[in-house]
């Protein structure tokens, strides 16, 4: 088994600066040329998914590149064809989508968690590489990322959710559930791959049990996949502020502050952290 080293988080934080860099100028040539992307992350629970998400989106703008993350389908959802819910949210022309979990959603948890028949199942592994097929006929760009962790990883990211308040709300019942079933979770995504991984539409393989070293190779990898050029940056001029004629303020008095409660009460300027 492979082992690597955690690189240094100067050089992460440096990294990360300059591939989110790089991802505006991604993102620019993705609504200039009207492009349509699709990456879907997939993985285990606690594999990571939603830290890198987040990375890639940080300095994006919300209305070019949005993120889809949904809840278990309603009933009107459980009636409809499987993959209905997840086209009415593919992009549109300069738009870049990411599926924070996706239709294969059936390959996984539905099938080990008994939440779909195995005739569901079994169309779906039969549907999803002509419904991919499709996708990529139209235009769009479907890159499919799947971030891999090991046992004992997860049960220390489980572990450390148990008792941070802040990460509580990650462990859900779901989550709870799954610790028992590692094994029929590695047939379903052997399984899955094996009808799934297909040479218009491989799955990528993220190791994820180093977080910052998975962030990086992800978004490195991203950028690789979508052949893009950094366009001329447009001047921006800013027009002088109009001199107000006659216009007079309210009393401040009449509005409502937010308490000023965080300012600076050091003695001197040398333990100011600015």
């Amino acid at each position: 088994m492979k082992t690597y080293r955690k690189i240094p988080k100067k050089f992460y934080e440096n990294e990360l600066e300059r591939l989110q860099t790089e991802l505006a100028a991604l993102q620019r040539w993705i609504k200039h040329k009207g492009l349509k992307v699709v990456v879907i992350f997939e993985g285990r629970d606690a594999a990571g998914k939603g830290g890198t998400i987040k990375r890639i989106t940080q300095r994006l703008n919300p209305r070019i590149c949005r993120v889809v993350a949904l809840n278990k389908p309603t009933e009107t959802e459980q009636s409809q064809w499987y993959f209905q819910r997840y086209v009415k949210h593919l992009p549109s022309a300069g738009e870049m989508v990411l599926f924070d979990r996706s239709w294969y959603n059936r390959a996984g948890v539905e099938r080990v968690m008994g939440f779909c028949n195995d005739e569901e199942y079994w169309e779906f592994l039969r549907s999803c590489p002509n419904f991919e097929r499709m996708l990529t006929r139209s235009g769009i760009i479907l890159i499919k990322y799947w971030f891999s962790v090991s046992p004992e990883e997860q049960e220390r990211r489980f572990q450390e959710r148990r008792i941070d308040p802040v990460k509580r709300w990650k462990l859900s019942p779901m989550d709870i559930a799954s610790r028992e079933k590692w094994e029929d979770y590695s047939k379903a995504k052997d399984e899955m791959f094996s009808y799934t991984d297909t040479k218009t539409c491989p799955w990528f393989v993220v190791e994820a049990d180093i977080k910052r070293n998975a962030r990086l190779n992800c978004i490195n990898h991203l950028l690789t996949q979508i052949p893009y050029e950094e366009l001329p940056a447009v001047e921006i001029h800013l027009p002088e502020r109009k001199k107000a004629k006659g216009y007079v303020r309210p009393p401040i008095d009449e509005q409502s502050f937010v308490p000023y409660l965080y300012q600076d009460i050091f003695d001197d300027d040398k333990s100011k952290e600015k």
